[in-house]
């Protein structure tokens, strides 16, 4: 970088704007560098005031509601530096062209699995104590359902399976080490010696699905992992388990799960699924032992600025020579979602 503040575009949609840089967040990114007065940046080369400046700019902090950086946008911004992105994952915003020219990518990827993981953390709880399908069933009967037809149900000395060692898995890990669970978890990449300080035993996955109350999916969605969950892990599952999905729908079978879950045999926690959003006359929202949400468990409301002060903090060790603390490399594409 130069002596003088770098020119930084602000890509990302108005309400997202809003949320990711707070007027403290704000006050410290024009106190490195010179933010450019474009709004909105809803595309690149297709609006004119946008690709007037892009000659000129050195950064660019993305969030969601960006326009994809292609190799046309990168090759009309012959200065670019560095992409910042204010969100997770860079894939499906990054041309990989990028990486070859060395610009320095980085993403709040790890502040955004924060939330995710509380989230996950709360719903092994009260999957734990079944407690979704008794308030369900509560409320349809109008009284206090006979909770001692649940076993197995509480969370002494549950298993407790985490299918992915990503960062959101590797969180929730090491926050159920505060818990009596015991904690196995199957990840292609990971070691037996690389679980056991995350607390948990490695494992295969038919073991692990065989062998858990409770099942969070922390996989990524890669061509070899779509449908990876499918009729036969489930069917593996022991009765009254419970399988909870943050990751992406698209991981499991949806046909099989629907299929479970209408029998009645499994629980479900699905803050996504397939399709998303699910049709309105989907059975899952109906089910006493199916507890939907509308992909909440990332980042929300006050939890953005979170990916804000990532980003921002990111330019502040950028303008004084200090290496990225959240880089993405060339060769984790094919790995992360």
């Amino acid at each position: 970088m130069t002596d003088s503040p770098p020119l930084v575009l602000l890509a990302m949609s108005d309400s997202t704007l809003v949320q990711v840089l707070t007027p403290d967040l704000r006050a410290r990114l024009d106190a490195v560098g010179k933010v450019l007065d474009v709004r909105p940046v809803a595309s690149f080369l297709d609006e004119p005031d946008v690709a007037a400046v892009l000659a000129d700019v050195e950064v660019v902090v993305t969030g969601w509601g960006c326009p994809r950086i292609s190799a046309e946008v990168l090759a009309a911004a012959p200065k670019l530096r560095a992409i910042l992105h204010a969100a997770g994952s860079v894939k499906h915003i990054v041309d990989p062209s990028a990486f070859e020219r060395g610009i320095q990518v980085s993403s709040a990827v790890a502040a955004n699995a924060v939330p995710v993981a509380e989230y996950t953390v709360a719903a092994i709880v009260l999957g734990g104590k079944r407690a979704f399908r008794l308030s369900a069933e509560y409320r349809l009967n109008g009284k206090k359902p006979d909770s001692h037809g649940y076993a197995p149900m509480g969370n002494h000395r549950s298993t407790v399976g985490l299918l992915g060692a990503s960062r959101i898995g590797r969180l929730v890990a090491e926050r159920l080490k505060s818990f009596d669970f015991d904690v196995l978890i199957s990840d292609p990449y990971l070691s037996a010696e690389e679980a056991a300080e995350l607390g948990a035993r490695l494992c295969d996955n038919d073991t692990l699905f065989a062998s858990s109350d409770i099942v969070s999916l922390h996989a990524p969605l890669l061509p070899e992992t779509a449908g990876l969950v499918d009729a036969r892990l489930l069917g593996l599952m022991p009765d009254r388990s419970v399988l909870i999905n943050t990751a992406r729908g698209k991981i499991v079978d949806a046909a099989a799960l629907e299929a479970e879950c209408l029998s009645g045999r499994i629980d479900a926690v699905l803050d996504v699924t397939d399709p998303e959003p699910l049709p309105a006359d989907s059975p899952l929202f109906s089910l006493p032992n199916v507890f939907v949400t509308p992909h909440v468990a990332g980042a929300l409301g006050n939890e953005v600025a979170r990916l804000g002060d990532v980003a921002v903090s990111e330019l502040e060790r950028l303008v004084s020579g200090q290496p990225l603390l959240h880089g993405i490399a060339a060769h984790e594409l094919g790995r992360i979602a």
